[in-house]
This record gives C-alpha cells, sequence and structure tokens, in this order.
C-alpha cells in the first residue's frame, strides 16, 4: 500500500475540474497523497456548484470541458472571488495556453503530464499566496503601493485587482526599479520556473500593465526594453517626464 506523504497546510483544498474520469481519479488520488482535501467536478456548472458550497483553495481547471468550456469556468470564479488557477491544456496549444492566462490563470500545465509535476506546480502556486516573514514592509512607487504580507496592491489608494502571478510580477519589479530583466530570468524569479513557455511572462506584463498603466498602449512603468525585457521604469516612479 502506498504511503501517504502530505505536504499541504491542513485543510487545504482543491478542486480538480476535468471530464475525462481517468485523468481526474489520478490527479486526484496524488494530491490527497500529499495532504490536501480534493473536490472533484466533471463540467463546469459541477464545478461553480462545488466551489460555491466549498470555495477552494486553488482550482485544476481542464480547459476543454463539454459545454462550458475551462475559460469561461475561469471567468465566472474571477468573478465570484479570488482564487488560483492552473489550467489543464493540449501539447501545443499555444493560443489557448494564452486564453488561459489572459482570463486570469495563474499557471498551466500541458497533457499528457506527469501526475507528480502537477502536484508540485500546486504547491508552487500556493506557497506563493503565504509570503515569507522576511517579504515584509510596503512596496510603494508611482502611485503604487503593494502589501506582500496582505497581499493586497493599490493604486492610488483604489484597491487593484491581480492574480497571485500578477503580484508577484508587480512586487518584483518594486523591489527591483530601475534593472531591466530579461524574461528568462522573470521566469526564474517569479515562477520559480528552470524553463518554460516563455509567452507565459509576456502574457502576464500586458495584463499587469492593463491594470497599473494609465495607458497600457504607451506603459511608462513597465517598459519594455527591446532585445532584453522589460524594466520598471524609475523615472515613471518619480513622476518625471
Amino acid at each position: 500500500m502506498e504511503q501517504r506523504t502530505p505536504n499541504a497546510e491542513a485543510g487545504t483544498r482543491v478542486l480538480v475540474v476535468d471530464d475525462d474520469p481517468t485523468v481526474a481519479e489520478i490527479v486526484t488520488g496524488y494530491l490527497d497523497r500529499a495532504g490536501y482535501v480534493v473536490d472533484r467536478a466533471g463540467d463546469g456548472p459541477d464545478a461553480l456548484a462545488r466551489a460555491a458550497a466549498h470555495w477552494p483553495d486553488l482550482v485544476v481547471l481542464d480547459l476543454m470541458l463539454p459545454g462550458m468550456d475551462g475559460l469561461e469556468v475561469c471567468r465566472r470564479m474571477r468573478g465570484r472571488g479570488p482564487v488560483p488557477v492552473i489550467m489543464l491544456t493540449a501539447r501545443g496549444d499555444e493560443d489557448d495556453r494564452i486564453l488561459g492566462l489572459e482570463v486570469g490563470a495563474d499557471d498551466y500545465v500541458t497533457k499528457p503530464f506527469s501526475p507528480r509535476e502537477l502536484v508540485l506546480r500546486v504547491e508552487s502556486v500556493l506557497r506563493r499566496t503565504r509570503p515569507a516573514p522576511a517579504a515584509s514592509g510596503l512596496l510603494r512607487a508611482a502611485g503604487l503601493s503593494v502589501d506582500p504580507v496582505a497581499r493586497r496592491a493599490t493604486k492610488n489608494g483604489a484597491e487593484l485587482a491581480l492574480t497571485i502571478r500578477e503580484f508577484d510580477l508587480l512586487a518584483f519589479f518594486l523591489r527591483h526599479p530601475g534593472r531591466a530583466f530579461a524574461r528568462e530570468e522573470l521566469m526564474r524569479e517569479v515562477w520559480g520556473w528552470d524553463f518554460g513557455d516563455l509567452s507565459t511572462v509576456t502574457v502576464h506584463v500586458r495584463r499587469l500593465r492593463g491594470k497599473i498603466e494609465d495607458d497600457p498602449a504607451r506603459p511608462r512603468i513597465v517598459r519594455t526594453v527591446w532585445g532584453v525585457g522589460y524594466r520598471f521604469d524609475t523615472a515613471a516612479a518619480a513622476g518625471e517626464e
């Protein structure tokens, strides 16, 4: 009999949404052995109903669901409240992955995948929601204020609705103003990945700009450094032209 090896904080609830019962059963088994409380749903309406009954700490969500697809489920869940989402997509469907990130997925895993890898991704995303004490201290610039402990961000006093990765990306930029980072560096430092689809970073930067820039089409805070990556602009932060 396989030994149970808990890694999760007690009571951490994960909702697995997949219409393939074999995939759902395997994923549920691995998450259960890692110590998570796991709910299962086979379609979008069932997922929304289960989330309403017991709000999850994280959702593992298949993109290709019958009827209501994963994108719409993600949109509706985001409309009800913040929740981390890991999207399951078919290998090679880059457009689908980008769409998933655009609607607010925090991470994605391509099928076929290793269940152990998925558990590690779940642990990684959840770990980002529980910052270490060393991360304390407000970060402020360009009318932005980020509280890493409370996981709260505001612009000119108005609260920003950020996903986990958007929050982490903004906090990272605020901690390193004026320095240009390649997308590979951002993926390693913010996502904790040594490799992956760099469009993940591009999409999250675009979404973040849409929430913090006065004119996202002409960004002044998070600048593109051509041939390198992105930089949090200290001149914009100081209100200079």
